[in-house]
């Protein structure tokens, strides 16, 4: 992995700001379709349970924000 990616449990950390106390677990895992990788992940709080779902973009990082989808484009070149 280059350094320049963000692992899912990095991600995870970083959002849920989890404690010893606290439990998360991966309930739901999508490898295909529109969004590419998906996974929801469930953390149990003081406050009730919490879900969040991460996205994999192409570059290896996981956000919470899907990644944007490729579109047609067109171009044009002037020759000599």
């Amino acid at each position: 992995m280059s350094p320049t990616e963000m692992t899912l449990h990095e991600a995870v950390e970083k959002w849920l700001a989890l404690t010893l106390a606290m439990h998360a677990h991966v309930v739901r895992v999508r490898r295909a379709g529109m969004h590419g990788r998906c996974v929801c992940v469930e953390a149990s709080r003081s406050d009730g349970l919490l879900s969040i779902f991460f996205f994999r973009h192409d570059d290896g990082w996981w956000n919470v924000y899907p990644p944007a989808q490729a579109r047609p484009a067109m171009s044009a070149w002037k020759t000599a």
